[in-house]
């Protein structure tokens, strides 16, 4: 039994390591694709795939969770005769947390599952080992425009989904329940600056480069077979989404630090 533990602690620590050296060859050969223009168009098709064809379904999760905030979190407002902070309540949400990692978690059940797959299947049907015999980086051409269209777009599709955030819970808050829109907009405006939009913004950066390096990752690492592939999709989509959120944390303790040095008077009166 201890020998089995050694042995999978070791594997893991391998793979680790594997991982490690993927991340970084990944981040040079993204370097290298933007010094040249012949790496755009596929740059440019992987933007479409990635980013364009998200954009619905990103849409919708923001107004979902933008409502659903509303709907929820009224009652207690309005029996203390808060209602008008509604807007703050929501869009700070939205915009900080919500709005990002809800994204990023679609983009890891969307995006990193097709990456996955996809390079999965090359994989197996030995299309990355033709790749390398005729002399070229298969990182180069395979990996770099995906991590690239994942690294920029990420960022602006959580844009969509905060603005879609904010307007689900304008039509729940105003329309729907009756608050003043007014008082809604005034407090919404003073709960929230540029520094918590930009936060969630910065954060997409983290999670895109997060969900491509992971799922590329795992497509060009991935077992023979149908099963194989299969495994792979779903190891992908797991690890990612404990990343998103590993990272989530590890950037909240960052930026709480880098507010509460550069302002300090501002967040002890907020």
């Amino acid at each position: 039994m201890i020998g089995a533990i050694g042995a999978n602690t070791v594997e893991d620590v391998s793979d680790i390591g594997r991982f490690g050296r993927f991340a970084w060859r990944a981040i040079k050969a993204c370097g290298w694709s933007i010094g040249r223009t012949a790496t755009y168009p596929l740059i440019w098709v992987q933007m479409n795939i990635i980013g364009v064809r998200s954009v619905p379904i990103v849409m919708i999760t923001g107004a979902f969770v933008g409502m659903i905030l509303a709907v929820q979190a009224y009652d207690q407002l309005a029996g203390m005769g808060l209602e008008e902070h509604l807007g703050v309540l929501i869009n700070i949400s939205v915009v900080k947390e919500l709005g990002p990692v809800l994204t990023a978690v679609m983009l890891a059940g969307r995006v990193g599952g097709a990456l996955t797959a996809e390079l999965g299947t090359m994989n197996v049907t030995e299309q990355i080992d033709a790749v390398r015999s005729m002399g070229t980086d298969p990182v180069k051409y395979l990996v770099a425009p995906r991590l690239l269209a994942c690294l920029f777009l990420t960022p602006v599709l959580i844009i969509y989904a905060d603005l879609l955030g904010v307007l689900g819970g304008y039509f729940i808050g105003v329309i729907q329940l009756g608050i003043n829109s007014q008082g809604y907009w005034d407090f919404s405006a003073y709960g929230v600056d540029m520094w918590d939009v930009a936060v969630g913004v910065i954060k997409g950066f983290f999670f895109g480069a997060a969900i491509a390096v992971i799922s590329c990752y795992k497509g060009f690492t991935c077992k023979e077979g149908a099963h194989g592939v299969g495994q792979a999709c779903t190891e992908a989509f797991v690890t990612s989404f404990m990343a998103i959120l590993a990272l989530d944390f590890a950037l909240a303790v960052v930026f709480k630090a880098i507010y509460n040095t550069f302002w300090p008077m501002k967040s002890l009166v907020g």
